[in-house]
């Protein structure tokens, strides 16, 4: 039995190699991706939270929302600073400006960039 098309199709793929600009922004999407993360930062967009307070406005639990909140942290969207027993989490707002010109940029659609290509 041989491997459907769709299959093979599937391998090549994952053997392509991913530049590291564009791999950087596929984890950005898929992290935003989820519902619950994105109730996460629409919560700190109206100021800091502990984790005590983002597991009322979510309604999930405890080590759930620690471990959204870590891959939000891995993205740089949300910084964390301990305040005694408890942590604080705050929103970064100019990582999405950050964000935005870093997938411009890879993605060819920085007005520079393309200003170079017309003129070219």
């Amino acid at each position: 039995m041989s491997p459907s098309p769709a299959r093979i199709r599937g391998t090549i793929a994952s053997v392509v190699d991913v530049p590291d600009e564009l791999r950087e922004l596929r984890t950005f999407h898929k992290v935003l991706a989820d519902a619950n993360r994105l109730r996460i930062v629409r919560r700190l967009s109206d100021g800091p939270a502990t984790v005590t307070e983002l597991i009322e406005h979510v309604g999930l639990s405890q080590p759930l929302v620690s471990w959204h909140l870590s891959k939000l942290r891995e993205i740089g969207l949300v910084t964390a600073k301990r305040q005694g027993r408890e942590t604080l989490h705050t929103i970064v707002p100019e990582a999405f400006a950050a964000y935005a010109a870093r997938q411009e940029r890879a993605l060819g659609l920085d007005p520079a960039t393309r200003a170079g290509q017309v003129a070219s």
